[in-house]
């Protein structure tokens, strides 16, 4: 089934955290150590609350359950882009994608850009992302290696 995408909603708060969460914990856990996992699975609500509505953010259903997220800011960058484990290759991370792409174009931007982690860098490589450079970044004691990735956008 594929996933049915819609803007974000306040009400959706408890189940994107939930979603960015489960999958830091549970798929990135593969490529970063359980020290910096621990440092990247935090999240402030308020803080998050407020992120999520000030730039635009989707989230994808199936069977009307939040199963991943992204967000589009202003200037290209892809900040979030996250999957409930539970629903990996089932073309939410693809169709949360096209989302923002669609957005993209219709801004007119040139371009996407995200900070890919190790774990995400494939999938955006398959979508057409470029790696620019890796970059270790600090994080509450940690240090995590991702990766600036870009994408050139055509018009349509």
């Amino acid at each position: 089934m594929q996933p049915v995408i819609r803007r974000y909603e306040a009400a959706d708060l408890d189940a994107v955290l939930s979603v960015f969460l489960r999958s830091v914990r549970d798929v990135a856990s593969r490529d970063y150590d359980a020290g910096q996992i621990a440092a990247w699975a935090q999240a402030d609500p308020d803080v998050w609350a407020r992120r999520r509505l000030d730039r635009p953010t989707w989230v994808a259903l199936i069977d009307d359950v939040i199963t991943g997220f992204t967000d589009l800011e202003s200037n290209g960058h892809i900040d979030m882009l996250f999957v409930d484990p539970a629903c990996l290759r089932r073309g939410v991370a693809s169709t949360l994608l096209d989302t923002v792409e669609n957005a993209a174009r219709a801004q007119r931007l040139a371009a996407l850009h995200t900070d890919a982690s190790i774990t995400a860098r494939p999938f955006f490589e398959t979508r057409g992302f470029q790696a620019i450079r890796s970059q270790v970044v600090a994080l509450r004691g940690q240090r995590l290696t991702n990766f600036r990735m870009e994408k050139r956008l055509r018009a349509v």
